[in-house]
């Protein structure tokens, strides 16, 4: 398998670089003072990193502040964009979500941030150890297993699903940790963050026993010819947001970091084409833009080819 996805590297020529870099990306903070008019607002910080403010909760996903998603800070995947915000700039949180301990959705130093605060964390079976050697106190912490529910605070239900994908920070001890997405419904508002995955038919299974969802947020970038089985590219994503009965589908995963064999616009480019032909309503904020979620695609990556 290894063979043939170096060969892949070897012979890819794209632009997975972008040329300039991308920004500055600014938050206006004071927005977060007045709560959103529809009760659900995103805010891309990059990747899989999103602000959700879904009917009075706020919820940080997969928080990657680091300029590199690698063991060491001196080489690896770097950042396109610095972060909008500093980490010291977020408003009070409610929940940080971690879907899995890859190094693009589990970031140490960013997770020492959190350390000596009383910020809940969720996360998949195993990946609480990580946490736990990073600073967080094991009382703050929640490991969940596919269909755990547990509230956030009264009236908010975050509900860890499938996802066909891997786990591992080494060259050994790979998969001793899960991997999920979750379902997080509000009072008014359900919506479904994807995490990594590959295609498969438990999408639809979700669909039934979980949605319709308002907004359904997907991974559509580090895809390759042999990786269809660990994460989906736009084609997949847009057959998973119909699979789980989405009003409105927002990709993720895409944009920040080089990570697979294909030029840094293309996911984004071929999903708009895709959910032309499949009908499918985006949402894809610029980033650092709390967004209120409805139709819109802002289109901020152009300015950059």
């Amino acid at each position: 398998m290894m063979i043939p996805v170096l060969k892949e590297y070897m012979n890819n020529k794209a632009e997975n670089t972008p040329k300039q870099t991308f920004g500055p990306f600014k938050t206006d903070l004071s927005v977060y003072q007045t709560p959103p008019k529809t009760g659900l607002r995103i805010t891309l910080i990059g990747h899989s990193s999103l602000l959700i403010e879904i009917d009075g909760k706020r919820i940080l996903t997969d928080p990657v502040w680091s300029d590199m998603v690698s063991f060491t800070s001196l080489f690896g995947p770097k950042r396109f964009f610095q972060p909008p915000l500093q980490l010291s700039e977020l408003p009070p949180l409610d929940a940080v979500i971690v879907s899995h301990d890859h190094y693009d959705h589990l970031d140490k130093e960013t997770i020492k941030f959190f350390a000596g605060r009383t910020v809940l964390f969720f996360c998949s079976l195993g990946v609480g150890k990580h946490m736990e050697k990073f600073g967080i106190e094991k009382n703050f912490i929640t490991e969940m297993d596919w269909g755990d529910s547990v509230m956030i605070g009264a009236d908010c239900v975050l509900t860890a699903t499938p996802a066909r994908h891997f786990s591992g920070r080494g060259l050994t001890g790979g998969n001793e940790t899960l991997w999920s997405s979750f379902v997080i419904k509000g009072t008014k508002h359900n919506i479904f963050f994807g995490a990594d995955s590959g295609w498969f038919p438990g999408f639809a299974e979700i669909g039934d026993t979980f949605g319709p969802f308002d907004l359904t947020m997907l991974e559509i970038g580090a895809y390759g010819k042999y990786w269809p089985d660990i994460h989906m590219g736009p084609d997949h994503a847009s057959n998973a947001h119909i699979a789980l009965k989405g009003k409105l589908m927002m990709p993720i995963h895409w944009g920040t970091f080089n990570l697979a064999p294909h030029a840094w616009y293309e996911p984004i480019e071929r999903l708009i084409g895709y959910a032309r032909e499949k009908h499918i309503k985006l949402f894809v904020p610029e980033p650092g833009e709390p967004t209120e979620v409805k139709e819109y695609v802002s289109e901020w990556w152009k300015k950059y080819l």
